[in-house]
């Protein structure tokens, strides 16, 4: 394996020569990054010092990205320390290496970065997320609607924590599926509110289901048979696969462009530290969702932007927030409501579903991903609702639906629209997305 080194001039010249000669045994050792500090070498010190080809660059980070052009190497070895580097500087220097496909290796810790193992023929786009719970799958079934709405022949591939044994493919084009389909699929043991399902019922559109298990710090994952989707996906002659993460891993299938979605509410240090600044290489554009109050104040929300910009001067960048969007009947109902969003914005989503839909929204939970807790909820406001919402998340079935069943109450299911926050124009950033994805699929 071809592998640089990260050297310092906190070390003395001749140990650092001693630390390449000892790599040579492991690697060849092709070159150095020069990544700061003076205390014990002249910062121009050059091969002859050495060894090996030394690279220097405006800052640690220009440096390794030209050394990694120049040399190609398959691993980057930081023989660096503090104080020239601390821990944020390592992550920054690991999101460098992995964006270019290279494995960063310190004394104690290797990151290597997220395998692609399978590559389609159908056209890939890319969705993936910053963590749990930002809004990637609203995103997406978004994202299908639009795509499906302009004539696009679509299918999308869902991995997620509950998904299917084998590849699950669901013709939501051709076939509706209800509630009590949901719920006969939960009595058979299957999880009836994962990814696949949601968007398949929100989007009316082809889907694959699989599974995943385990998350790395860059986006790999331990176990999956995406790989197998991706496969049986690539045999519907579709137009465009959709490829949706799950938290914050990234579908191990080659993607021709990527769309990352941030949460508004988990701030900052998402974006700037550790592997943010690797997920920001990757995307082809950024949606900001929850970008509103309380989930972030105008401040916070600025202070996100210029972290995304930092990184990347040229990413288009929307901010949305979500609004429910039913898709069944709710006029004059009196409404349980059933969601995965924080409490705090639980006022705004009832209120907008009143206006918008002509109900009476008796109570609230922002349970639905606790199953204790929303039964608790609901029990507390039995007899007082004639109809369940639910987002097709988590317990929506086994709990939700199950519950309404054996009460007689019917239960609606809701999507989460994206309504832009800023001005922007989300369908036109969309769009350029696609555009990419067919660009660089042609010249594959």
């Amino acid at each position: 394996m071809r592998a640089i080194a990260l050297i310092d001039g906190e070390h003395y010249p001749p140990v650092v020569r001693f630390a390449l000669g000892a790599l040579a045994g492991e690697y060849d050792v092709v070159g150095a990054v020069f990544i700061g500090g003076t205390e014990k070498v002249d910062a121009e010190a050059s091969e002859e010092v050495y060894g090996v080809p030394v690279v220097r660059g405006e800052d640690r980070l220009s440096a390794l990205r030209a050394a990694i052009a120049a040399f190609t190497p398959d691993v980057a070895v930081d023989l660096s320390d503090e104080p020239v580097v601390d821990a944020p500087a390592r992550f920054e220097l690991a999101s460098v290496a992995l964006e270019a496909g290279v494995t960063y290796r310190a004394a104690d810790a290797t990151f290597t970065p997220p395998r692609v193992r399978q590559t389609t023929r159908t056209p890939t786009l890319a969705i993936i997320g910053t963590g749990k719970r930002v809004g990637k799958t609203a995103v997406s079934a978004h994202i299908a609607r639009h795509l499906k709405a302009v004539g696009r022949d679509i299918v999308v591939l869902a991995m997620g924590r509950g998904g299917p044994a084998e590849p699950e493919l669901i013709r939501g084009d051709e076939v509706a599926l209800t509630t009590e389909d949901l719920l006969a699929l939960a009595l058979k043991g299957v999880h009836a509110a994962s990814d696949n399902y949601e968007d398949a019922v929100m989007s009316r559109v082809t889907t694959v289901g699989c599974r995943r298990c385990g998350g790395g710090l860059a986006g790999e994952t331990f176990f999956s048979n995406v790989p197998e989707g991706a496969r049986l996906a690539d045999t519907l002659g579709k137009e465009l696969l959709i490829l949706e993460g799950s938290g914050a891993a990234i579908p191990p299938v080659h993607a021709d462009a990527t769309i990352l979605v941030v949460g508004a509410g988990q701030g900052v240090p998402y974006v700037r530290d550790y592997f943010g600044p690797f997920r920001l290489a990757r995307a082809d554009a950024v949606i900001v969702a929850g970008a509103e109050e309380p989930t972030a104040s105008a401040e916070e929300l600025a202070d996100l932007v210029s972290a995304i910009r930092r990184h990347r001067e040229d990413v288009p960048i929307v901010l949305t927030t979500f609004r429910p969007r039913p898709i069944g009947v709710l006029e004059g109902a009196r409404v349980f409501f059933a969601t995965t969003a924080p409490p705090a914005v639980l006022p705004a989503l009832t209120a907008h579903l009143e206006r918008a839909y002509g109900c009476d929204v008796v109570a609230a939970s922002a349970h639905l991903s606790n199953r204790t807790l929303l039964r608790e909820d609901m029990r507390a406001w039995a007899g007082r609702y004639d109809l369940l919402l639910t987002e097709l998340k988590a317990a929506a079935i086994d709990v939700v639906a199950a519950a309404g069943a054996e009460a007689g109450v019917p239960t609606v299911l809701c999507d989460n629209e994206p309504v832009v926050t800023d001005g922007g124009d989300l369908a036109a950033v969309i769009d350029r997305a696609i555009d990419q994805v067919f660009e660089r699929h042609g010249t594959r």
